[in-house]
């Protein structure tokens, strides 16, 4: 969790610099030219995720105060070069800033928290970017994985473009959906965690042993209880659906947070954090804008049809 954390404060750092030196451009008339911040980009050859981001580029490039200078390699290339050689290419893209000792000193409690490394020449920044390919994952053929915390409204809307496409029969027939819950658990405390609350993974819990005991009536009950998820009558959207309540509340405390733990640990197995997530096959993980330009998976973009067009493309 630690881990977790100092990761997202990278963020939060990349964002603020780079934020704060787009507002100095725009008001400053004339400025110095910036430094070269020198980087390689280790990308995938085979899949699209696993390729470099522009903005992600420009943004770590200004957390050192400098414009971004890349090269591009692959996994190949590296495996040639003693210096790149023993690194960990299991998550592409994989960023590697040049180190100098400035650079270094700028991120020095990231390295002592473990979520930046470094080797002799370069810090090395893993699984940075929200998008990317886990290259040692075995392929799962035409499965697609929604990450969602059930209380999430971009959550939500996945669900509801998938319901839709069910509805209209335009869900591809040759395709697997599933929906994973995005949810911390503490092993030492038993306890659960959720960003919108205990409310939240409660009903993730009864979303999964509806999926499991009614998985004819799960995208049923769904409907409806989207139609208003932060309700406390989740109990009426189960009756409305044909599910026996007091069969899942039996299981709730047994099975129910069993379940739970599972997905607790599938989520963070791929380094899932934010609301909708995609996985298609086991490999990519993928945002709106990149799932929905899967052959056959179009209509998860929330710009295209039923009632969708004015639906911000998000997350939690």
């Amino acid at each position: 969790m630690k881990k977790l954390i100092a990761l997202l404060s990278i963020f939060v750092l990349v964002g603020t610099v780079f934020a704060a030196n787009k507002t100095t451009a725009k008001t400053t008339t004339k400025t110095a030219a910036k430094k070269p911040i020198e980087m390689i980009v280790v990308e995938s050859k085979d899949y699209a995720a696993g390729k470099q981001d522009p903005q992600t580029n420009a943004g770590l490039a200004a957390a050192f105060e400098g414009e971004p200078k890349v090269t591009a390699m692959d996994v190949e290339s590296t495996l040639q070069d003693p210096q790149l050689a023993n690194l960990d290419y299991s998550f592409l893209p994989l960023y590697l800033v040049k180190k100098t000792k400035e650079n270094r000193a700028k991120v020095e409690p990231y390295i002592k928290a473990g979520a930046i490394l470094e080797t002799d020449s370069y810090l090395v920044f893993p699984h940075l970017t929200r998008t990317g390919v886990y290259t040692k994952k075995q392929v799962q053929p035409n499965v697609l994985d929604i990450f969602v915390m059930s209380q999430c409204p971009y959550g939500v809307m996945a669900e509801n473009l998938i319901i839709n496409a069910k509805k209209d029969g335009k869900f591809p027939a040759d395709k697997t959906v599933r929906l994973r819950y995005i949810v911390n658990y503490n092993p030492e405390t038993k306890e659960f965690q959720s960003l919108h609350g205990s409310a939240e993974w409660e009903e993730d819990v009864r979303q999964l042993l509806i999926a499991k005991y009614y998985p004819e009536k799960f995208w049923k009950y769904l409907e409806i209880r989207n139609k208003d998820y932060r309700s406390s009558r989740w109990d009426k959207a189960m009756e409305q659906a044909g599910i026996n309540v007091n069969k899942i509340l039996k299981k709730f405390d047994t099975e129910g947070l069993e379940l739970l733990k599972a997905e607790a640990a599938y989520g963070a197995e791929y380094g899932i954090n934010a609301s909708p997530s995609f996985l298609w096959e086991g490999k990519e993980v993928l945002d709106f804008g990149s799932v929905a330009q899967k052959q056959g998976l179009e209509f998860l973009n929330p710009a295209r049809g039923n009632n969708q067009a004015a639906a911000p493309a998000g997350s939690c």
